[in-house]
């Protein structure tokens, strides 16, 4: 123990100080760099272990989002391929095509159609293109990149509140929106040679963002074949090859997933299935690779096209579709498993 006349001593007052203020200094470096490392946000009471939050690598905003963006008539979307994937969103008759050879570069779009704010979003990791209704409590928010990842899927944040939202949960986990959902948007995830075909009278994003990209590359064409993710996940399940397609919908909190290398199986069409009581109208486009899910009434329901890894990981409950055997000459049909 020091001597208390030391301490008191004048002299040894600047010494005692500058001590205390170091050691401040040296229990708040490992808090810093840990906010550093999560690109400066607060995981504070997260609603997913903060441990199991990652850095993806590039800083916030380190992929920018696109704000405003210049829309172009279909005629001149001459740059697009017909094999090139697209997400759609139509709404009150606007019809506007997101090509992913642009979101692979910005996984963010801040747009309006029609007069509603949309956030369009596109996770390359998991190969899922979700749109959302870009309001929360009658609250107009606007949407960027964090840099970070939970469950390999893209954490986007809000620049009203820097809160984090998971993409494919479409839900808030850490900030001041903690606990509120996005209200997701059906779209059409599709082919540009189907999309354009049936909006001709349709816009398509304009390549000419203002950011220096090459477009006409694709950075995770190598990522897609290989039968490998980059990071952790909290959920696993081998039944389908970690990179399959597949469709899944989520109704009254009971989730299922339509493998499309089941659905490739079927024998007619529409499918007739049915989740939490809804019944449920398929339609599977091998060519386009697309599939819509519809109730009764014909209206689209917000299912999304994701991977086998990315969808079991949010969802490790899933029921799954199989087409079952039939005898010989009768049409197969499916069910949940």
């Amino acid at each position: 123990m020091l001597n208390p006349r030391l301490l008191s001593h004048p002299a040894a007052r600047p010494l005692i100080y500058t001590g205390l203020l170091l050691f401040a200094l040296w229990r708040l470096v490992p808090l810093i760099r840990a906010q550093e490392a999560m690109n400066g946000f607060d995981l504070t009471g997260s609603l997913v272990p903060a441990g199991a939050i990652e850095a993806g690598g590039p800083p916030r905003d380190g992929i920018p989002a696109l704000d405003h963006p210049s829309m172009l008539p279909v005629s001149r979307a001459s740059w697009l391929h017909p094999d090139d994937r697209v997400l759609g969103v139509t709404l009150g008759g606007d019809s506007r095509a997101y090509p992913v050879r642009i979101l692979n570069w910005h996984e963010v779009v801040n747009d309006t159609v029609h007069g509603v704010p949309l956030l369009i979003t596109y996770c390359p990791l998991c190969g899922t293109g979700m749109a959302f209704a870009a309001e929360v409590e009658g609250r107009a928010l606007t949407f960027g990149v964090s840099g970070l990842l939970y469950n390999s899927d893209v954490l986007l944040y809000d620049r009203q509140t820097e809160s984090l939202w998971s993409q494919v949960a479409a839900l808030a986990i850490s900030g001041a929106m903690k606990g509120r959902s996005l209200r997701q948007i059906p779209l059409e995830y599709t082919s540009w040679r189907d999309w354009s075909s049936r909006h001709p009278r349709g816009l398509v994003l304009d390549p000419e963002t203002g950011y220096r990209r090459d477009y006409s590359r694709d950075p995770y064409a190598d990522y897609r074949n290989r039968e490998q993710i980059y990071f952790s996940v909290a959920h696993r399940d081998g039944r389908y090859p970690v990179k399959a397609p597949v469709v899944g919908l989520v109704l009254g909190g009971r989730a299922r997933a339509w493998p499309l290398a089941e659905l490739e199986r079927v024998d007619h069409w529409p499918l007739r299935d049915s989740l939490n009581g809804v019944p449920l109208r398929i339609r599977y486009d091998a060519g386009a690779q697309s599939v819509t899910i519809t109730d009764e009434t014909g209206r689209a329901l917000p299912a999304i096209l994701a991977y086998w890894f990315a969808w079991v990981a949010f969802h490790p409950d899933s029921e799954v579709f199989r087409v079952s055997p039939a005898p010989p000459g009768s049409p197969r049909d499916g069910r949940a498993r």
